[in-house]
């Protein structure tokens, strides 16, 4: 199917004679990249894992809002022009707010296309399974499940990029159709929503503003 609401028709999988399997794919810039960016171009952590400490360090935002657009932004808007932005600064607002907001962007445009799916789809999605270096990062995972109003997101158990390169070597023959791939996955951990929609929905609305901010910044 082709995408109604910014995202990408791309190759999921084929397995031997049978038809391929397309999916619906949503590409962001920067994510992990944000903190890296924190880290090395502002000091403000000596290595990547610092984020979750500094994060944690505060209750919340502060109110600030950090939308990382910084070579534009990807799904769903496409907007080369776009250009990062910090929004809702005050003199309240420190080093630990601004790295709770980075996690926080990585949410948000999450939740951006899990609203893209879910309109392109019709199909509420129910749960994220997520993987890559970040998923370590407990606070972050807390987030999805919370900001993307799904019931659940899990990280896969350590053995799963095993079996998936033990797949992709003996060309799916090893684990057989897509039913079997699903039996041999294996959940390590698993968060759920930690606070009310009514909040999430106001929270939201806030990160919405600020990537209009963002928007026709470069000439």
């Amino acid at each position: 199917m082709q995408s109604k609401n910014g995202l990408l028709t791309t190759l999921a999988y084929k397995m031997g004679s049978a038809d391929a399997t397309y999916c619906l794919e949503g590409s962001i810039a920067i994510t992990g990249a944000l903190v890296q960016w924190l880290r090395d171009n502002l000091g403000m952590i000596e290595k990547s894992s610092d984020i979750e400490v500094l994060a944690n360090s505060v209750e919340d935002n502060g109110g600030a809002y950090f939308v990382p657009a910084f070579s534009g932004l990807y799904a769903p808007y496409w907007k080369s022009s776009a250009r990062g932005v910090i929004a809702g600064l005050t003199r309240y607002v420190n080093k630990g707010h601004i790295a709770r907001a980075a996690l926080e962007a990585t949410a948000w445009q999450t939740r951006e296309i899990v609203d893209a799916m879910n309109a392109d789809s019709g199909v509420a999605l129910t749960s994220l399974k997520v993987d890559g270096g970040m998923v370590f990062n407990d606070t972050l995972m807390q987030f999805h499940p919370t900001y993307s109003a799904s019931p659940w997101c899990a990280r896969p158990s350590p053995r799963q990029p095993r079996l998936g390169r033990l797949c992709r070597r003996t060309r799916g023959r090893f684990l057989g159709a897509g039913g079997r791939l699903r039996e041999n996955w294996g959940k390590d951990k698993e968060w759920t929503p930690k606070m009310e929609k009514a909040k999430v929905d106001h929270e939201y609305a806030l990160w919405k503003k600020a990537v209009t901010r963002t928007f026709d910044w470069a000439e």
